[in-house]
């Protein structure tokens, strides 16, 4: 088994070879696996390397809810398929749990949360608000948790309540303006509710989900199917146990499921280049939280610019920048630079008219229709300059 088919493999099973072209943006998310959201571009980037859905249509898509951004796997935002609602918010409910422990510490019963949120749903029964509209609506049933709760990070008792109600289905989040790239929202009541006729144990939720993660990302091991599930050993054992997976090869920790067996060994890795542009919060990456297997043994020492300083490629378990890709492979780095108006790049091979093109293609779309890549919400084009010219100097 070569390295190079499997990164090929992924490629192909994360859409990122063509096969997505012109799907639709729930298509996309159901074959290549629910897109990571941390108020950047992430979500944006994996609709428009996979199938070259514009900004529009993907926002289209959110008020359609054909597509919503949820806390899900791990207690993160993912932006989710309509199919995949009741299990993406099943699957983070008991990450809600950290909050409410937090509150109780701070003096807040659970049914002091759940007076708040008997209140909210009122005041959302008038339309969507805003969290300042929502906290002037319920009056006294939210209350500050002072300076005590200043330093944990909460402080009033209304977050806790509006994330509780989000787990449970009743309400949902509606960006501002429409766009996902922020973190800046408005709540609305969600009728009906997806949780509705959703009677999952949490062991048939583990295993569903366990489904969905070897189709996106298979083959791959139980480690990585633990960190993106934050199952324990035992749990996530007993939810793969439930699926007919098998190893690639003899002895290898790397499962597929069964039925895509026969197509895994029939696959060849395409001769020619494919590149695409993708997010640094990517699934091709995250989902396994494998930098390492998409590097090149050449490209392994490559000293790049992370945080505050230099590493090498080889001991960086995230990609330090937006990417460039070739069949599974790393093959260059990217950020968007707002005072010139254009990608700052750099490749780990040699430029091409297909590369040039590539990077072209998502410079016009992060132009033309989102204005800046940032990676997630707190990252600004000032944070950026020491990375970008990191790039630029490469």
């Amino acid at each position: 088994m070569t390295v190079e088919k499997l990164r090929a493999w992924w490629s192909y099973r994360q859409g990122l070879d063509g096969g997505l072209l012109g799907a639709n943006a729930a298509t996309v998310l159901r074959e290549s696996g629910w897109a990571r959201s941390v108020g950047g571009v992430g979500p944006y980037l994996t609709l428009f390397s996979r199938a070259g859905i514009r900004r529009a249509e993907a926002d289209r898509a959110v008020v359609n809810l054909d597509i919503h951004e949820l806390p899900s796997a791990r207690g993160c935002t993912y932006v989710l398929p309509a199919e995949d609602f009741a299990l993406g918010l099943a699957a983070g409910a008991s990450f809600r749990e950290a909050d409410m422990r937090v509150c109780q510490k701070l003096g807040v019963t659970e049914a002091e949360i759940d007076a708040l949120g008997e209140a909210v749903v009122a005041a959302l029964n008038k339309g969507i608000l805003s969290t300042d509209e929502i906290r002037d609506s319920v009056g006294d049933a939210c209350r500050s948790l002072g300076e005590e709760g200043k330093k944990k990070g909460m402080t009033t008792t209304l977050p806790t309540s509006l994330g509780k109600l989000q787990a449970v289905g009743r309400i949902r989040r509606v960006p501002f303006d429409g766009r996902l790239d922020q973190q800046r929202y408005k709540y609305t009541l969600w009728n009906p509710n997806p949780l509705t006729h959703f009677n999952l144990t949490p062991d048939e939720i583990h295993v569903e989900l366990a489904r969905r993660y070897f189709h996106w990302i298979g083959p791959a091991t139980l480690a990585e199917f633990q960190w993106f599930s934050a199952l324990g050993v035992g749990a996530a054992k007993r939810a793969m146990s439930q699926l007919p997976l098998k190893p690639i090869e003899p002895g290898s920790e790397r499962l597929i499921l069964s039925d895509m067996r026969d197509e895994f060994e029939a696959f060849t890795a395409p001769k020619e280049p494919y590149y695409r542009l993708i997010s640094s919060l990517d699934g091709i990456s995250l989902l396994r939280r494998d930098v390492r297997s998409m590097i090149a043994d050449e490209d392994l020492d490559t000293q790049v610019f992370r945080e505050r300083d230099f590493a090498k490629l080889e001991g960086l378990a995230d990609l330090p920048n937006h990417a460039i890709v070739d069949r599974g492979r790393l093959v260059g780095l990217w950020e968007f630079d707002t005072f010139t108006n254009s990608i700052v790049w750099r490749s780990f091979i040699p430029k091409s008219a297909d590369l040039e093109k590539a990077v072209k293609e998502m410079e016009a779309f992060v132009q033309e229709d989102l204005g800046d890549a940032r990676s997630f919400s707190l990252d600004s084009p000032k944070s950026r300059i020491p990375t970008i010219e990191a790039l630029r100097n490469a």
